[in-house]
């Protein structure tokens, strides 16, 4: 399998940001890329800095989505998969959702973020609801393709998860920056190692698309720091964009050979989901 991230800015009107992502999807093919992964949300400004309740009217239902509908046409055009970050209206409930669109064009399926931060800045909550769907890893054309969504790439829950579903990547799409109260905090090396420990843990490979850019809300502002990376099964970065530039990364994945590694190493084998009761709470307490 042959991946690829796409790390990129954002304007502020969905058209603009659509032609960016298709130009940079088609850099990535003409690479050879067969999964390709575009930063979360990417149809606009990351509208969670402020909570605004005119922001929640972007909120689209899945089924004639004018932009899923756009890439599934990329995607049979080109014969790569792509997952599709989009904010997702299902009747009177707001999700945010990817949707996984298959090389010849079909969607395969939605994914509902399960992790919703809340804090300056990051205020999802406002804007999301938890996530019904559980996580989810899908067959496609090229191979198994796991996604979370941003926070979801915090918790090792949710990457066991799609590994044990048999996930032969994981993809995160992302938008993360700096954090409004304490602007000298920088996250960056945190959020990298957390899901290199992930591609670690499971002997899965991990690809994570983040935006770059310096995004002024109503009135909160963010920078976002980029850092757009590809893990090998061992979690050792082997691609890496900067923390200000429209980059394509583009890797190739040996699933068989993970595969078989995954099995060897015995992680999976020597699992004790019997002595694992005070993870299913939130206290660690066994009730």
């Amino acid at each position: 399998m042959r991946v690829a991230a796409i790390q990129m800015s954002m304007a502020n009107d969905v058209a603009t940001n659509v032609a960016t992502a298709e130009r940079l999807v088609r850099v990535a093919s003409a690479d050879g890329a067969q999964v390709v992964l575009i930063p979360e949300l990417f149809e606009g400004h990351y509208f969670c800095k402020d909570q605004r309740v005119e922001d929640l009217r972007r909120a689209l239902p899945v089924e004639g989505h004018p932009t899923v509908s756009h890439f599934a046409a990329v995607a049979q055009e080109l014969g790569i998969v792509l997952p599709v970050s989009i904010y997702e209206r299902a009747n009177n409930v707001l999700f945010n959702s990817v949707v996984m669109v298959d090389a010849d064009g079909t969607t395969m399926g939605t994914y509902r973020k399960s992790h919703i931060p809340d804090g300056p800045g990051y205020s999802e909550k406002f804007y999301f609801s938890p996530g019904d769907s559980g996580f989810r890893v899908w067959k496609t054309r090229f191979g198994v393709v796991g996604v979370g969504i941003c926070w979801d790439q915090w918790f090792p829950e949710a990457a066991r998860s799609m590994a044990m579903l048999g996930a032969d990547v994981l993809m995160y799409p992302t938008a993360i920056g700096s954090e409004p109260q304490n602007p000298a905090w920088d996250s960056s090396g945190h959020w990298q190692r957390v899901m290199q420990g992930h591609a670690a843990a499971n002997i899965v490979p991990v690809v994570a698309a983040n935006r770059t850019g310096r995004e002024v809300g109503h009135p909160t502002e963010v920078t976002f720091y980029g850092s757009s990376f590809i893990t090998d099964a061992t979690g050792a970065k082997v691609a890496e964009a900067g923390r200000d530039d429209e980059r394509v990364l583009v890797t190739d994945i040996d699933t068989e050979a993970n595969c078989a590694l995954r099995i060897g190493w015995g992680l999976f084998r020597d699992r004790r989901p019997d002595l694992y009761g005070a993870i299913t709470s939130l206290d660690g307490m066994r009730h």
